[in-house]
């Protein structure tokens, strides 16, 4: 039997619908034939609220220890209430700590590293027929430390454990589709991309576009761990994530802040001089006064004044997205 991931970010957990909502979600992966494991993030803000209760409690100058021992909780809350949630529905689950999950790291409280990942507990979990459900975000150290992984570190949680399990795919649940080839709410006509590569990802995250955590996705790639990033409400499939990933040429488009102008960005796999061309006409033709800044292999960027980012979006992806006329 297949064993799957099932990653759910803060959004998906934020209050009691949205938990039972998730634990279905679980128990259907059972039903299709698959061995469920659940990583969990906090609630959505509950690790902004932890971090703002410890500025009251203790002042600017926070102990990165204790810090970390704060926020990890955040993650077992969720995972708690998710196994209970389970079980509620008929299900047998468990929720376990990173470090009960076997995840060890290295000692850089805020940002650690993951070394090990001893499974042995998680696979005398689903043995016994229970639904791991797993505090993401976390680890023990060396010395015996909680430990977290960073901002998005139950990406990495989840892929680690994908890799310790032997899993067939690594599911992310959010409260978004996919990946878009632009951002709905700045181009109407955006589309959901079906499958991409990890590497047009990771230039995605490293242009400024809040995907997945950058380490997460690299890990993927380094172990070739299939993601599949999808909604938390709806069941439609969402984009997967491979090492081949989808057709040469410009796949999405982002954009990034950078004082009065912006870096707006075309991304995709194989760009060369023609996609270069194609994007500077396709500015030149909307009237506006785009300057290239980089080009390479997977990605075209262009500097723009900030007010003119929408309309060099948008005519961006009309250039790279416009579907034939029959």
């Amino acid at each position: 039997m297949k064993t799957i991931i099932i990653k759910f970010g803060g959004s998906s957990l934020a209050d009691p619908g949205r938990i039972r909502r998730a634990a279905a979600m679980v128990l259907a992966a059972g039903r299709r034939g698959l061995r469920p494991v659940a990583v969990v993030s906090a609630p959505a803000d509950s690790t902004d609220d932890l971090l703002k209760l410890a500025a009251l409690a203790g002042g600017p100058r926070l102990s990165p220890r204790e810090t970390d021992a704060l926020l990890a909780a955040g993650e077992q809350f969720s995972a708690a209430l998710l196994a209970m949630a389970i079980e509620a529905e008929g299900g047998k689950a468990v929720s376990l700590t990173g470090f009960q999950a076997g995840i060890r790291t290295d000692s850089a409280f805020t940002a650690a590293a993951v070394k090990t990942v001893d499974a042995r507990r998680l696979r005398r979990e689903l043995a016994a027929g229970r639904i791991p459900v797993v505090a993401g975000f976390q680890g023990l150290s060396p010395a015996g430390d909680l430990t977290t992984l960073g901002r998005g570190g139950s990406d990495l949680t989840a892929v680690v454990i994908a890799r310790a399990l032997g899993s067939a795919l690594c599911e992310f649940r959010t409260d978004v589709k996919g990946v878009y080839t632009a951002h709905p709410a700045v181009v109407p006509q955006a589309r959901k991309i079906k499958e991409i590569s990890y590497a047009e990802v990771i230039a995605l995250a490293e242009l400024g576009a809040e995907v997945r955590q950058l380490r997460a996705v690299s890990y993927a790639m380094k172990y070739a761990i299939p993601l599949h990033l999808r909604s938390s409400f709806h069941d439609e499939s969402g984009t997967l994530v491979t090492r081949a990933g989808g057709k040469t040429g410009v796949s999405c488009l982002s954009s990034r802040k950078e004082g009065k102008y912006s870096l707006v960005s075309a991304i995709g796999r194989g760009l060369s001089g023609t996609h270069e061309k194609k994007a500077l006409a396709a500015a030149a033709a909307a009237g506006l006064t785009a300057r290239l800044r980089c080009a390479q292999v997977d990605r075209l960027c262009f500097r723009v004044a900030a007010h003119e980012t929408e309309s060099l979006l948008k005519a961006l992806h009309q250039a790279f997205f416009r579907r034939p006329q029959h």
